[in-house]
């Protein structure tokens, strides 16, 4: 399955490390559901190496990762748990807001929970991960024979993901659901392939990259804006919050990806800056734990324990991959590579 025996070690880092991240870290599922994580990582662990190896061998950038995560949320909700589609999932009236009864979606949920995986699930445990290897951080880690063995384990794990969901619950999306879900996993696919390419600009000389500070502060400004709204919608009034948070999601977006780019294309920009991006986002995710309610009841002082212990280790992992940036002289390179 290994490309070489250097490339093994992040690969299976990577694999263990998405559910983590994705599931324990904010607070979604509680210290005493760890075995989970298990059952959670050819999913979560086999969608993440797997696009990070298609984007690697394609010679594709960060725009191309963050598109295929999109598809990859697209994947999970729309087919592993089905919560684009069924407006009582885990109990929770999340197609309430912003609803669109023609398609039995809600726009709300399906643009938060979409984003969600892209930026969380996938972009930021394959950057963190990849900072561990900064000399080298666009060389693949798998061969044909891992990327086809990745591939597969992906498929069961949303395979063995689905089954649970269908066995807990009686809903069934509908055949036209799942074509228009399988249908936009192919459109953004294809649009990875194209506007992720365009994205990666050309480094302009004369523009200097912002302090790495500031990266940070936008990072954790712009998490805890995206990852706070979902408060807003639990609080009450999901019929007036929906649309307007939609719009703000939007606006949101299209500035991070303006500012990101326009910051990107300078020759000064570079794996300080690239990591700073994702540890804003991963201290958002922590913090978010300390009020996630989640989704298994869970003893309050054992449920405390584990925020605490899943925030320290992410603030470990953050200095830990921070230091191997700053040991490892490199080239500058803009976020696209």
């Amino acid at each position: 399955m290994r490309r070489n025996n250097g490339s093994l070690p992040p690969a299976i880092s990577l694999f263990f490390l998405t559910p983590v991240i994705a599931e324990f870290l904010p607070g979604y599922l509680s210290l005493d559901s760890l075995v989970t994580a298990l059952v959670l990582a050819p999913m979560y662990g086999g969608g993440a190496l797997l696009i990070r190896e298609l984007t690697r061998r394609a010679g594709r950038g960060w725009w191309t990762i963050l598109i295929l995560g999109l598809a990859y949320g697209v994947v999970e909700e729309g087919f592993g748990t089905q919560s684009l589609f069924n407006p009582h999932y885990a109990d929770l009236e999340l197609l309430q807001p912003a609803h669109l009864p023609g398609l039995g979606m809600g726009a709300w949920w399906t643009v938060f929970v979409v984003a969600l995986h892209a930026v969380w699930s996938i972009a930021l445990p394959i950057a963190i991960v990849e900072a561990f290897t900064a000399s080298r951080p666009r060389q693949p880690w798998l061969g044909r024979i891992g990327l086809t063995v990745t591939a597969l384990v992906f498929a069961l794990g949303v395979a063995v993901i689905a089954s649970f969901t269908m066995a807990g619950d009686d809903f069934r999306a509908t055949p036209g659901q799942f074509i228009g879900a399988a249908v936009a996993v192919v459109l953004l696919a294809t649009l990875a392939l194209t506007l992720g390419g365009k994205l990666d600009a050309q480094t302009l000389a004369e523009r200097a990259a912002p302090p790495v500070w500031l990266v940070t502060a936008l990072s954790l400004l712009a998490g805890a804006a995206f990852a706070g709204s979902a408060f807003l919608v639990s609080s009450g009034g999901a019929d007036q919050l929906g649309w307007p948070l939609v719009l703000g999601y939007l606006v949101l977006v299209a500035l991070m990806v303006t500012i990101v780019r326009h910051w990107s294309v300078s020759p000064d920009w570079g794996d300080a800056h690239r990591l700073a991006l994702a540890g804003g986002a991963l201290l958002t995710y922590a913090a978010n734990a300390f009020i996630e309610t989640p989704s298994t009841p869970v003893d309050p002082a054992l449920d405390l324990a584990g925020n605490l212990g899943f925030a320290l280790g992410a603030v470990v992992l953050l200095l830990l991959a921070t230091r191997r940036v700053s040991n490892t002289a490199l080239r500058p390179q803009r976020v696209g590579q």
